[in-house]
């Protein structure tokens, strides 16, 4: 998901905002070439649910008798053995015989549905976001306006000082929480490794079936490409489960998948059009046809590092049962083909390198990125598999897992992705992440007291710091850019009455301190990344914040009038030269340099 620093929130001294002024000016906009490209896709509104089953109803709820106790450690796997081959894939190209599939029978696949949809919300309800607000959070909503409302007409003057008492604490709070992240990165962060000679050493025969869950939506034009990265995957063919999950009426990509000659081993699975039409719903549906003991799932863009299913097994059996997920690392393929990818790339940098593995080290609650999780089929099931209604339901899941006593790691494998170079795409998949930052803080808030003991005191600030935090302070920051530029313009005496000498140091101290050192972690990161165009683009960083922030304010209004609406992000605008240029293999963004 996305890292996020706090901008100025203080209303500043004149000087000091004409001396930033002049620095950012001086800097320049070293933007590159800007190309909106194609016209973008969007996703269906969510509608009225499937009917629901007795049957489902009663396979639903047959898990949740009694609370589950991780089983023991697995036996240690067999020690690593040479092996004299060459390193190869299974590959598009490889003459595999395609196994037969068998058409489920409509009943089935209308059970199946059902249990996608309505498995988690029968289980455990207020886990779910098929609703944003629980009874009891939009009385408490209501009653918080009306009084905030009352101390605006009555005591306006400190009614208006303690928010924005509130908003610093919650900017400082922020701030600290992310730079011990950074500093727990730069010294031993929880990292998991397994090099590729042990990965391409280790006995196939002592490796598990796994599953690949590729759920793929409107992406008809990169098939091919799609096909190919998969087919590259390293690990052996009897072992390998691959599904794509397509909606069955995206006749476009259903068609084109099925004319490709190179479909090879490749499972396609048909999701039944029903709402909500998310890409949660289509994993809940294909995992049901899974046996294996690990399940990982790719996005349709994704090229994953060959070696990264192999990695990834190894880990999870050695790793202690309680270890339920394992998150590699995400970077982009295309980071040079304009000002976006370079901004878009250098924070998937910060995320990956420095924030997850800070809050894996922390022990703290890992909101998961959307591709390359890999997990424990039995336990994923045992949570209830993804929520459909939640629009960001890697994030909502590592939180239930950690809620429920499980672990997540992360592990030193590198998945390249399509960094999104167009701004209204970005922004549509920008907010998405927002809204589902927010719904999952709203759901897990519905009953504080129990998510408090379930997390500990320490998880419950760290979640609300993160999860909550994030996409609020986005929020916000417009507002006190506004306040800022009123100060700048007219020097008006109300807004001094409102920030008392406390509150104002504090600020000043955010706005000098807290931006130097988020602004220094990213110019940070794009330098390790020894990409010259990359450094450039982080120090004019403050403008994507801005993007940031746009599509904050969207995020919180589709929030209240579409929440679970999932807006499709258009894949296939890359450039090739951008692409190709950029390819290669992955450079780990988890390694300290030398």
């Amino acid at each position: 998901m996305t890292s996020h620093c706090p901008l100025p929130h203080a209303v500043v001294d004149l000087r000091l905002l004409a001396i930033a002024g002049l620095a950012l000016v001086a800097l320049g906009y070293a933007g590159s070439r800007y190309s909106p490209g194609r016209s973008r896709v969007g996703g269906a509104a969510t509608g009225s649910l499937p009917a629901l089953s007795a049957t489902a109803r009663a396979i639903a709820f047959q898990k949740t008798a009694a609370p589950h106790t991780p089983a023991p450690s697995a036996p240690s796997p067999p020690p690593v053995a040479p092996l004299s081959r060459p390193r190869r894939g299974i590959g598009p190209f490889a003459t595999i015989t395609r196994r037969p599939r068998a058409e489920l029978p409509p009943a089935e696949r209308a059970l199946r549905l059902d249990r996608a949809v309505n498995g988690l919300r029968l289980r455990d309800p207020d886990l779910s976001a098929v609703t944003t607000l629980s009874r009891s959070q939009k009385r408490l909503a209501l009653l918080a306006a009306i009084v905030i409302l009352a101390l605006l007409v009555l005591f306006p003057k400190p009614t208006v000082i303690g928010f924005v008492g509130f908003t610093t604490i919650l900017y400082l709070a922020s701030l600290l929480f992310r730079l011990n992240l950074y500093r727990l990165s730069l010294g031993h962060p929880a990292l998991i490794r397994i090099s590729d000679e042990e990965a391409l050493q280790f006995p196939e025969h002592a490796l598990p079936l796994y599953t690949v869950l590729v759920p793929a939506f409107n992406e008809h034009d990169i098939v091919e490409r799609l096909i190919d990265s998969l087919g590259r995957l390293d690990y052996p063919a009897d072992r390998l489960d691959m599904k794509l999950l397509l909606e069955e009426d995206d006749l476009e990509t259903v068609q084109a998948v099925r004319a490709s000659p190179f479909l090879g081993a490749i499972e396609v699975v048909l999701v039944p059009a029903a709402e909500p039409r998310t890409k949660p719903k289509a994993l809940n549906y294909g995992l049901q046809s899974s046996q294996a003991r690990f399940v990982t799932i790719y996005d349709a863009e994704d090229r994953p590092d060959p070696l990264q299913l192999r990695k990834a097994a190894i880990a999870l059996m050695r790793a202690p049962a309680r270890v339920a997920c394992l998150q590699a690392a995400l970077q982009y393929f295309n980071p040079a083909q304009n000002i976006i990818t370079k901004w878009f790339a250098t924070e998937y940098m910060m995320w990956f390198s420095q924030l997850l593995p800070g809050l894996s080290t922390l022990d703290a609650p890992v909101p998961l990125g959307g591709t390359s999780n890999h997990f424990r089929r039995e336990i994923l099931e045992e949570v209830g598999g993804w929520d459909p209604f939640n629009v960001t339901e890697d994030a909502d899941l590592g939180i239930r897992l950690h809620r429920q006593g499980y672990r997540t790691g992360v592990l030193d494998s590198v998945t390249l992705e399509e960094a999104n170079s167009d701004f209204v795409n970005w922004v549509r998949q920008r907010s998405r992440w927002y809204k589902g930052y927010m719904q999952a803080w709203l759901v897990n808030l519905r009953h504080p007291g129990q998510t408090w003991r379930d997390l500990g005191p320490r998880g419950f600030v760290q979640f609300n710091l993160f999860v909550g935090g994030t996409p609020i302070i986005a929020l916000l920051n417009p507002l006190f850019w506004t306040l800022t530029i009123v100060w700048f313009v007219g020097h008006p005496v109300s807004l001094e009455q409102i920030f008392p000498a406390p509150l104002y140091y504090a600020g000043l101290f955010t706005w000098l301190v807290g931006n130097f050192l988020c602004l220094f972690a990213v110019i940070l990161s794009a330098y390790e990344s020894d990409r010259g165009d990359l450094f450039l683009a982080s120090l004019i960083t403050p403008f994507y914040w801005i993007m940031m922030s746009i599509a904050a304010a969207k995020a919180f209004y589709q929030l209240i009038f579409q929440p679970s609406y999932w807006e499709k992000t258009v894949h296939g605008l890359d450039s090739d030269a951008a692409a190709v240029a950029s390819h290669g293999r992955a450079r780990s963004p988890l390694a300290n340099p030398a």
